[in-house]
């Protein structure tokens, strides 16, 4: 399966931030789309999700045929959580599960969801306005782990967290990378070569796989960061 962005461009006002994308992601992969703050990585996430209108350029998934990406296709993890802060945990969860349950294959008991993540049981009962940053992050991957998307988007999700949890989710997104394209934004270079199997700049608006053995050259991190500067 591959994810296939093709002739997206993107502009507000007269600032043209996407300059004409095309690019192929596949299955089974950890992409890094690393580029500076304001470079556009948040504005390619908005506009794969529907989130904001592209001026031009389309979406698609390429198995057997070529596909349209559907909503439904897409699981997107906000640097900044997003949960429900009135209800438990466990509510939360009780709820997600209740709805999507005709959709989510091999279905679990919540607290064999809660082990996956490392939710402590007497956090499970606290409200979600309670959690640290981390524990809603990780709530927020948790849904997504369980709804199965074949493209699954992380907007800088692990930039604020502690050592502990950011390990935790590193460990768990290698291990949840079969069989879906994840794209994790980040500015953070060494978080994109210890986590990640490819490495794509967006730079100047358009996308650039970087090959990894190259950055094991002497200049290769300084030619990337010159031109991450001539942004």
């Amino acid at each position: 399966m591959e994810f296939i962005i093709k002739g997206l461009y993107k502009k507000y006002d007269k600032k043209e931030v996407l300059k004409g994308i095309d690019f192929t992601f596949e299955e089974g992969k950890i992409y890094a789309l690393l580029g500076r703050n304001g470079a556009g990585k948040t504005t390619l996430f908005n506009c794969i999700n529907e989130d904001i209108d592209v001026d031009e350029g389309s979406f698609y998934f390429k198995d057997k045929e070529l596909l349209p990406l559907k909503s439904e296709d897409v699981g997107y993890v906000l640097s900044t959580p997003e949960v429900p802060e009135f209800l438990t945990a466990n509510e939360f969860m009780k709820f997600f599960l209740e709805v999507n349950e005709d959709k989510i294959e091999d279905l679990r008991s919540i607290d064999e969801y809660f082990e996956m993540v490392n939710i402590a049981k007497e956090d499970r009962n606290k409200l979600l306005k309670d959690f640290s940053h981390g524990m809603k992050n990780k709530m927020q991957m948790l849904v997504n782990i369980i709804a199965r998307p074949k493209l699954l988007l992380l907007d800088e999700p692990l930039t604020s967290l502690d050592v502990v949890v950011a390990e935790e989710m590193k460990e768990l997104l290698r291990k949840i990378k079969k069989d879906r394209v994840i794209i994790l934004s980040t500015h953070l270079l060494d978080l994109a070569l210890d986590l990640c199997d490819e490495i794509v700049l967006l730079h100047k608006g358009i996308l650039e796989k970087i090959v990894k053995e190259d950055l094991e050259k002497d200049d290769f991190k300084d030619k990337i960061i010159e031109a991450l500067r001539d942004e």
